[in-house]
């Protein structure tokens, strides 16, 4: 969707309010009090009235936008901008863009955006062939967040970050030429070094009769007890390239991204920033569709 279609589809907040309800019928409302799913609609309300016990649910409740006091309009915008670049645009940015004189609230609704990103892509977990390894990301340390210390290379905190790419061998059949299919990703910031943290990440993002390929890393010493098949080799140049070709390239792809769009990312808020690149980069080839997915993962995704 290109900014021209947008402003046709969406010129006004009545024009948002209506899509935003056409989407959530189609999702379903759920009463917060009986559970019962059949309501009438209070148009001069903007509520539905459960048929059942009468208990009324605004169009944004149950919604990420629940007790925003942002209009709709701003909402899709935002959702729009957000959707229609593979980089993205910083809170400063999208707040210039918007024309809105405070940031805080640019601010909440991005994240909560990208915390809904995460929740939609925690829906489901990786299958087959998976490469698997760790990046280092960049983070403001400590100290900077809070305006002291030395500023500079030496003061740069880093963020362990496992990374996983659904990864399946292909083969020409005319030429003989191997290459690697990639399907899905996953970002995952890690707590500590230690292997109960991979270990976590190993049951949580893949089924238990994946095949995992790592280097010889001592923190992956337990992942062959969870998953069918677990392949390591050593860590060189040619591991890079051939059996970890995908997942290096998401972290360096990833890296590059959040360094030049967002420059100093504090530790605490790097998951919802991976969350919002693993999301666009699962949905590379939506297209114009990225945007209905990500109002669907508004609904969908408190």
């Amino acid at each position: 969707m290109n900014i021209f279609s947008f402003t046709a589809h969406f010129g006004s907040e009545e024009d948002c309010r209506l899509h935003f309800k056409e989407q959530r019928d189609k999702e379903g409302v759920v009463c917060k009090r009986c559970g019962g799913t059949s309501h009438y609609w209070l148009q001069g309300k903007w509520s539905y009235e459960c048929k059942g016990c009468r208990f009324r649910t605004s169009l944004r409740s149950g919604t990420i936008m629940e007790s925003s006091k942002l209009p709709f309009l701003v909402w899709y915008k935002t959702m729009f901008l957000m959707s229609c670049t593979k980089k993205g645009f910083s809170t400063n940015e999208l707040q210039k863009q918007l024309g809105l004189k405070r940031y805080e609230p640019v601010w909440a609704m991005v994240h909560k955006l990208r915390r809904a990103m995460g929740n939609r892509d925690a829906r489901y977990t990786l299958e087959g062939m998976i490469e698997l390894d760790e990046g280092y990301f960049s983070v403001a340390s400590k100290e900077i967040e809070r305006g002291k210390g030395t500023r500079g290379r030496g003061a740069e905190g880093k963020q362990n970050v496992a990374v996983m790419a659904e990864s399946t061998p292909l083969e020409d059949i005319e030429t003989g030429k191997k290459e690697k299919h990639v399907r899905y990703f996953k970002a995952r910031v890690l707590d500590s070094h230690q292997s109960e943290g991979i270990n976590g990440v190993v049951r949580d993002c893949m089924e238990d009769d994946a095949i995992v390929f790592s280097d010889k890393s001592t923190s992956y010493v337990d992942i062959s007890d969870l998953v069918e098949l677990h392949v390591t080799e050593k860590s060189d140049a040619k591991t890079t390239k051939e059996t970890l070709k995908w997942v290096h390239i998401a972290i360096s792809n990833a890296k590059r991204t959040l360094l030049g769009n967002y420059h100093k990312i504090k530790r605490k808020y790097l998951q919802l920033y991976l969350n919002e690149f693993i999301y666009k980069l699962n949905r590379r080839y939506f297209g114009d569709k990225l945007f209905d997915r990500l109002v669907i993962a508004n609904i969908t995704g408190a």
